[in-house]
């Protein structure tokens, strides 16, 4: 999510969450990304649906939730996040979850 810190959806949760800006990884692509982020997070949210088809993170000390919305505006985004946060309580390392409008 590249919104400022103050819109992003899981702000408000008892989860630390930071901006792909924030975090220092602005410009990386996917598997650079996902190395960077296992270093400091234990799940990458992304809107990128494709991921799944890109990025091996069998084994890698990291899950990934995909938010599938209508687009990445927050207003499209914003009623998938409760469910988003359920995927939280239980998602593994390694594994790929995915919420929201799913195919």
């Amino acid at each position: 999510m590249l919104a400022p810190q103050n819109e992003i959806p899981f702000a408000e949760s008892v989860h630390e969450c930071e901006t792909v800006r924030d975090a220092g990884f602005s410009g990386k692509e996917n598997g650079e990304l996902i190395a960077l982020a296992e270093k400091k997070f234990n799940v990458l949210i992304t809107i990128d649906k494709n991921i799944r088809y890109q990025q091996n993170i069998a084994g890698r000390n990291i899950a990934i939730l995909i938010i599938r919305a209508a687009s990445n505006d927050l207003d499209d985004i914003r009623p998938h996040v409760p469910q988003a946060l359920a995927a939280l309580r239980s998602i593994r390392p390694g594994q790929i979850v995915e919420v929201g409008i799913l195919p």
